[in-house]
């Protein structure tokens, strides 16, 4: 026995349990440095869960959200579908979205989407662009508000497509097709094929929906090239109607690969709980269209009134060939509202449950496919 009673077998097991602790400690110190404190943002039980701030609590972090604007050299906005509720398209996890519905067992509904208009968050985000206060905008929505908006489309990244553009991936570069009415009419998850053809080269067209539990691979009008260029450049990023739930799993949206303190700053726009509120210079609970009149307010500028007159998916569209007018059913979009649309049946607005098509799918991404034998 040694000086102490202890055995060298013992000492050299003391000894061991000495340098585990160190290294444990030194691991906290590494965590306690990659990511900077910062008090937990409780996460709601319930996914519709929802707060707002009070008015004079949400104009004071206006004020602060538009000082960051200002002083911003590279803002991107993050859009999700928070900012079309306004124009009466349902989000997917409020309330009363499309999945809290579906998963609750009740049908999905509503009016015809030919309907929507550019909102006030749509149109604010426009101006900004042109006063060069935003530089791009990374967009989750199907609904091609902001393509009609007048937003140019090199300013934005539709990462999970557009319902008014179909393409023929058998031409080089792919040949697009914008129309004036949703193509999404037959397709679903992973049957994209919309029963039209290339006038170029006759092959067969396809949507450019990114459906749950697919992968986005076409140029345009995703343009995930823009959106990471435009994410490694940011030095500010305003989230606006998003869950994040998606978003987040796009590591490159978030600069994740540079230390904490040289990632952009984070401002959030939302009533609900998200995954990045902990990182958030700022988080405001509001309805954007709510905020984003504050803003300008702020800002000192004028929000543009959307004009159908001066809708740009009318110029930008490509007209039907004869033979192909019965290609599809869904109403026509049209500069005037009594002017009916071209291939129009003259079907009334409805609420009748959507069918096929993009809105609405996901909310059974996760439930397994019996196999056929």
């Amino acid at each position: 026995m040694a000086a102490g009673g202890l055995s060298r077998s013992e000492r050299k097991a003391a000894e061991r349990v000495r340098r585990l602790r160190e290294e444990q400690q030194r691991e906290r110190l590494r965590q306690v440095r990659r990511r900077p404190p910062r008090a937990a943002s409780p996460r709601p039980a319930s996914v519709s869960w929802q707060v707002g701030d009070d008015p004079e609590e949400l104009q004071r972090k206006v004020r602060e959200l538009a000082s960051a604007v200002r002083n911003a050299k590279y803002l991107v906005v993050y859009t999700g579908a928070g900012i079309s509720t306004a124009a009466s398209i349902p989000d997917y996890r409020g309330p009363n979205g499309v999945w809290t519905l579906l998963q609750k067992g009740r049908s999905v509904s509503a009016a015809d989407l030919s309907e929507a208009e550019p909102t006030l968050t749509h149109m604010s985000i426009t101006r900004l662009h042109e006063q060069k206060l935003v530089q791009h905008v990374v967009s989750q929505n199907c609904d091609g508000l902001h393509l009609r908006s007048g937003l140019p489309r090199s300013a934005m990244s539709e990462l999970h497509g557009n319902m008014y553009i179909e393409v023929c991936t058998a031409c080089t570069p792919n040949r697009e097709y914008v129309r004036v009415f949703d193509v999404t009419e037959r397709t679903a998850l992973h049957r994209h094929q919309t029963g039209r053809t290339c006038h170029k080269c006759g092959g067969q067209l396809r949507d450019t929906i990114v459906h749950f539990g697919e992968r986005g691979t076409l140029g345009q009008p995703l343009n995930w090239e823009a959106a990471t260029e435009a994410a490694s450049k940011a030095d500010t990023i305003l989230c606006l109607g998003s869950s994040l739930k998606v978003l987040k799993k796009y590591p490159h949206l978030w600069c994740m690969t540079k230390p904490p303190s040289r990632r952009p700053k984070l401002y959030i726009v939302n009533l609900q709980w998200t995954p990045k509120d902990d990182w958030a210079a700022l988080k405001l609970h509001g309805k954007c269209d709510d905020v984003m009149q504050l803003l300008m307010d702020e800002l000192g500028l004028e929000i543009p009134r959307y004009s159908r007159w001066q809708d740009p998916i009318f110029s930008l569209a490509t007209p039907l060939r004869a033979g192909e007018e019965g290609s599809h059913s869904r109403k026509s979009l049209c500069r005037s509202r009594e002017e009916p649309g071209p291939g129009d049946r003259a079907a009334p607005l409805s609420s009748a449950p959507i069918l096929g098509g993009w809105f609405g799918r996901g909310c059974t991404k996760r439930t397994k496919r019996k196999k056929v034998t």
